[in-house]
């Protein structure tokens, strides 16, 4: 998934800005259009999605959190 433009959306999340990047992903910041709060969402960089063991540690990640 390449960087999402604001205003976009992603399942129930519309795109507000982009955050930051890292070296598996990007973090933005969203709004939860079910709940009507401020989120931040970190979405896997195309290169390591198809990767299952980096695919992997994205979850591991995103469950500490």
């Amino acid at each position: 998934m390449g960087t999402l433009p604001p205003s976009s959306q992603l399942g129930n999340y519309e795109i507000l800005d982009r955050l930051g990047a890292g070296g598996m992903g990007e973090v933005y910041r969203a709004r939860d259009t079910r709940l009507g709060r401020v989120v931040a969402i970190k979405v896997i960089l195309d290169a390591y999605a198809s990767d299952p063991e980096r695919a992997a540690r994205f979850q591991r990640e995103a469950k500490m959190l």
